[in-house]
Formats: structure tokens, C-alpha cells, sequence
């Protein structure tokens, strides 16, 4: 291989690799694309060289492995070419040669042509009455992969069925094979084959004559491990090539089964209670039927399902599902089950694993519920080692729910990093067995996902505004949106945070007149960004402070600075204390505790080093 070629193959090696990860951070179900091919030394039926011809065929379906058979290596009668690396080379693939015979002053055999580099390499012998023959087989990094050309005598072939049990139940893998099998579909040597495998070709389909197809020979198969099949065909074709070879090219688009363990991609988290109701919100590896089981026991269950016009919503890997009509005053436990759909037609569907999670508990506060304990996070912009030190001062407290205050998810730059970064923030504050109140900080709205980070968080209303009641307590959280003018550079014109903020004027309207607000024994607002100081935006001010000095808050908390802070009432001409949380450093860093007892009210804030730096009764 010359310098160019080489310089050619790594470059579209890293194309297909970066592909690949843009395709992971969605989805991470695995397909793969397998073809077989015996390609008669490249020789074709018009007595010409065919390598260009064969490696088009492996590039046009993007095949992930190849099984090739009867190649030359080095030979005479073939100019002394490595013909299996010359159709790697043109066809972009790693190739991996296994010697049946010495043959014209070098090797023939068979090979396996790869997108990814083998991890290990095995050639195991084969019977071979007329010919030695060989097993070829390679592991990759989610499956091992096989070839083989089999014998002309009966005897043989069974004898290398048994070998090809014996191989695929050493691997902790799927294992697939493939290759000429020099049988047909019925006789004795495939109906022993399907004892232990299952056939992922389609038999119906000859492939032999290339010229005039009479007979199927060449298989794509994988094995069943204790019986169960861990992979199936979503597409299956012989490819009408009827010149290249004496024998057409056999194909399969594979998809494996993902392991049940494996479909969930972290914790569950729980959002939005709210009218008697939870949303339950989760990210699986891959597409899946998802559903919840829950109820006042693990015995007596009931399901609930996302549905849109009619229709289960299974098209994505993030999920929500609301439970609705829960009775107040109750714990409620559930599991989050979910089966991978592994090929969605129109007339066709194929299910994989169902996997579920332990059960989790929630309760649903009573209308008048006068205890509540809440822990508040703000401003961690991915500090995991200052929001772990923080938990270990909270982690014997009973909580009933989280509140993060804004910059807790910073700047997503895409769905991965961002579902990423959410469980490391969720998961350790048990969010699975006690809700999260998210309130959108300024950094929460930078980069390319900011838009999109309503999929993977649920606002009561729909908004990163609102008002909720926990028990007699009513909570209003407002966004300020950016701490820059909408016409600043950095935004490209593509923000207009003054119209956002002139809509809260109107649900501040609305919520100070609300019934919930008047009647609530306590109230507290919660935004990101302070009403007071330098990194105030004047529209925020202008437009709300006149409401929101006159309205009965208790506490008013707020974050951003990165600078704990306590401001009295009289100090901000409000009829409540602003408490400002600290920043993301070790040394800034601080956790709220927000309890109520009673009609008592009290805010406890605690740094890094465990100190109370604030204790306030309210």
C-alpha cells in the first residue's frame, strides 16, 4: 500500500468512526452490515480481473464485514498480488487473511474484510476430505465475526457445524458466520447448522450461478446462545452483480439485540408535581416500547404509557410520561419498563429485551401539607466535586424534593454531553425517589442544545416560569432569560428575551390574583438571576419589581453572582429577604435547606466546610 492509499483509508476510516459517534449519541442500538462473498480469485465469469468491481459492491452497502472466500495470497497465478488486501485497500476496509492451503508458490484461502480493526484473530482448522479448510474468525468490539468455505464432502461440512458450535460458545459475544457453505437450504448439513444458529439470510434467495441463480449456498447466520437469538435481519439481499464472480454477494443488515441491563442510560428523574400528578422523565440506549408500572403497592399496579393522537410515543431515546389522578397524602412506588424495538415497518415490528428498573417511591403532598423539607443547588456549572462535597452535609436529611437555581446544566453543547452532565447532577440527589424543581439559568441557554433542553426537563405549565403548591406553600419561579442585552454580539440576533420577560408580566398578573397564591400559608419566588445588583437586567426591574414589591413573598432566593449573599427586606425595599446562593468553586460553594414545620419557615445555608453561614427564621 503506497502513501496515499494509506493517507485515503485512515481518512475515511475517521469519517465512518466519526459518524458513528454522532449516531451513538442518539441511538446506540447496534447494526451491523454483513456481507458474504465468494469472489473466485476476483476472477470473473468473462475470464477478467474483477478487484474494483468486488470492492464497489462491499463500499455501495457499506458493509461493516465481509466474509471473502477463495482468495489468493501472493501467488503465481495471480502476479504475486495480495488479492484480498488489494480489494481492502480499494474498498477501505481492514483485511484479515486465514490459509487454507499452500497453493502456485504462495496461499489460498479465505479472509474477512473489516470498517473496524480487529480486536483478536483465530484460525481454526476445518475438515477438508478433498481440500484443507479453515475457520476464520474476528473479534470486533460488540460481536465476533466469522468466515468459512466449507468441503465438497458431506461428512466434512458436519464435522465443521459441530466445530462452529463448539468456537461460538467460547465467545461472550454474538457471534456471526458467515460463508460458503457448499449446501442447500434442507439438507443435512443447514438443518444442523440451524439446530444451534439461526439463519439471518434469506435461503429463498439464490446467489449461485452468479450468471443464473439455481441455488442458495452462501449464509449469514448467528448463534443462538442458550436458545435465544441475540440478533435479527431488518433487510436481507443477493446483490445482482452476475459478472464479478461465480457467485453473487449475500447481504444482511444485522441488528443486535441490546441486553436488558444495558437499554437504560442512567437513573430515572422526577419532574413536575403538580396537581396530583408526576412526570417521570428518562433516557434509554436505544428506541423502546416504554411504559410505567406504579401504584400504592408493587403488587397492585397500574400502567401508563405517553400517547399522542392515539399512538404510543417510541420514536426517541428520551421519555416522559405523566402519572395522573394520584391521591394526595400518598407514596406511590414505581418501575420504568421499557422493550427495545429493534425493527419498526409499517407491517413489520420486531421486539428485543424488556428491561426494567427496581422500584422507586414518591409521595404526593396533601393539599394542606404543613411540612416540607427542600434542598437547593445553584450555580454548579459542572463542579462535581463541589456539588459531592456539598451532599455529604444534606445526605442525612429526609428531603422531600430539589430545586436547582439556575447554571446547574451549563452551555449543552449537544443531547449526549447534555443527558451526560443532567445524571451527574440528578443521580446523586436521588431524583428518582424525590422531585426536581429546574429553574433555567443564563448559562442554561448558551450553546447549540440550549433550545432543545425542554425534551429532557418537564416545567408545570410548560414554562421555565410557573407557580406550584407543596402543600400549603406556594412556589413562584420566574427566568430572566440572558444577563445581556438581546442586541448584544455574542447572541447573533438570535435571542428576544424583552418579549419573554413581558410575558411574566402577565403571569405575574395573573398568579398574585390566583386563589393558590392568596390562600397559601407561605410563598416563596426563586429565580436565577438577582433583582439587585450589577448583573441585573433593567427590563427585569422595570417590568417586575413594581409587582413584586407589593406582593406577601416570605424568602426570595436567587443565585449567579457566584457570591453568597444575605439581603433584609428594608435593604431591597421588598416585603421579604433575598438570600443569593454562592458559586461552583470549593470555596464558594453552598447548600440551602429549606424547611417548614408548622407555620414556621427557615432557610439554613451551609458552605463547603460544613460551617452554617446562615440560619434564618422566617
Amino acid at each position: 500500500m503506497n502513501l496515499k492509499q494509506i493517507t485515503l483509508l485512515l481518512f475515511l476510516m475517521i469519517i465512518d468512526v466519526a459518524s458513528l459517534k454522532a449516531q451513538d449519541q442518539n441511538n446506540k442500538q447496534i447494526a451491523v452490515n454483513i456481507l458474504t462473498y465468494n469472489v473466485h480469485n476476483s476472477i470473473g465469469l468473462d475470464g477478467k480481473e474483477h478487484i474494483r468491481k468486488i470492492a464497489d459492491v462491499i463500499r455501495q452497502c457499506k458493509a461493516d464485514v465481509v466474509a471473502i472466500q477463495e482468495v489468493d495470497s501472493v501467488t503465481n497465478r495471480s502476479n504475486k498480488q495480495d488479492i484480498l488486501s488489494n480489494i481492502g485497500h480499494q474498498a477501505l476496509r481492514f483485511s484479515t487473511f486465514a490459509k487454507a492451503i499452500d497453493f502456485s508458490g504462495g496461499s489460498y484461502g479465505i479472509g474477512i474484510l473489516s470498517k473496524e480493526r480487529p480486536l483478536s484473530v483465530r484460525r481454526v482448522p476445518l475438515p477438508g476430505s478433498e481440500e484443507r479448510r479453515v475457520l476464520l474468525i474476528a473479534e470486533f468490539t460488540d460481536y465476533y465475526f466469522a468466515n468459512a468455505h466449507l468441503s465438497l464432502t458431506e461428512k466434512d461440512r458436519l464435522a465443521s457445524i459441530e466445530l462452529f458450535h463448539e468456537e461460538a460458545n467460547r465467545c461472550d459475544k454474538p457471534f456471526f458466520i458467515a460463508g460458503d457453505f457448499n449446501d442447500i437450504p434442507h439438507s443435512k448439513t443447514i438443518d444442523l447448522l440451524t439446530q444451534d444458529f439461526k439463519i439471518l439470510s434469506n435461503p429463498k434467495q439464490h446467489s449461485f450461478p452468479a450468471d443464473n441463480p439455481k441455488q442458495c449456498i452462501d449464509y449469514i447466520a448467528v448463534y443462538k446462545r442458550g436458545g435465544a437469538i441475540p440478533a435479527i435481519s431488518k433487510y436481507t439481499n443477493v446483490i445482482d452483480e452476475p459478472v464479478a464472480s461465480d457467485h453473487r454477494p449475500v447481504y444482511a443488515q444485522v441488528i443486535v439485540k441490546t441486553p436488558k441491563e444495558k437499554i437504560f442510560r442512567g437513573d430515572p428523574y422526577l419532574m413536575n408535581q403538580n396537581n396530583n400528578g408526576m412526570s417521570v422523565l428518562f433516557q434509554t440506549n436505544v428506541i423502546a416500547h416504554c411504559w410505567i408500572d406504579y401504584g400504592t403497592d408493587t403488587l397492585h399496579l397500574s400502567k401508563a404509557r405517553t400517547l399522542l393522537d392515539g399512538q404510543v410515543v417510541c420514536d426517541d431515546i428520551n421519555n416522559r410520561i405523566r402519572l395522573e389522578n394520584l391521591k394526595a397524602g400518598k407514596t406511590y412506588f414505581y418501575r420504568v419498563c421499557a422493550q427495545e424495538i429493534l425493527n419498526n415497518q409499517a407491517y413489520h415490528k420486531d421486539f428485543g429485551e424488556t428491561g426494567k428498573t427496581p422500584f422507586y417511591s414518591f409521595k404526593i403532598p396533601e393539599k394542606n401539607e404543613k411540612d416540607f423539607t427542600a434542598i437547593i443547588f445553584n450555580d454548579l456549572h459542572n463542579y462535581t466535586a463541589t456539588q459531592y462535597k456539598l451532599l455529604e452535609y444534606v445526605k442525612d436529611i429526609d428531603y422531600d424534593f430539589v430545586i436547582f437555581n439556575g447554571d446547574c446544566l451549563p452551555d449543552p453543547a449537544n443531547r449526549y454531553v447534555t443527558i451526560t452532565n443532567l445524571h451527574k447532577v440528578f443521580d446523586p440527589v436521588d431524583a428518582k425517589n424525590h422531585p426536581i424543581v429546574f429553574i433555567r439559568g443564563n448559562h442554561e441557554i448558551r450553546n447549540a442544545f440550549s433550545s432543545a433542553m425542554h425534551h429532557l426537563l418537564d416545567y408545570t405549565g410548560g414554562q421555565t416560569y410557573s407557580a406550584f403548591n407543596w402543600g400549603d406553600t406556594r412556589f413562584v419561579t420566574l427566568d430572566c432569560g440572558e444577563d445581556k442585552l438581546d442586541s448584544h454580539w455574542v447572541y447573533y440576533g438570535l435571542n428576544d428575551f424583552s418579549q419573554f420577560r413581558r410575558d411574566q408580566v402577565h403571569f405575574l398578573e395573573s398568579e398574585l390574583h390566583t386563589k393558590a397564591f392568596k390562600k397559601a400559608k407561605r410563598r416563596v419566588l426563586l429565580n436565577h438571576i438577582p433583582l439587585f445588583g450589577k448583573y441585573t437586567s433593567k427590563e427585569c426591574i422595570d417590568l417586575w419589581l413594581p409587582l413584586l414589591r407589593k406582593a406577601p413573598f416570605d424568602l426570595y432566593l436567587a443565585a449567579h453572582t457566584h457570591q453568597f449573599e444575605v439581603m433584609p427586606a428594608d435593604s431591597i425595599d421588598m416585603l421579604c429577604p433575598l438570600v443569593v446562593g454562592g458559586g461552583p468553586k470549593m470555596d464558594e460553594g453552598v447548600v440551602m435547606i429549606l424547611k417548614k414545620k408548622g407555620a414556621a419557615l427557615s432557610l439554613e445555608c451551609i458552605n463547603t466546610k460544613g460551617e452554617t453561614i446562615c440560619k434564618l427564621k422566617l
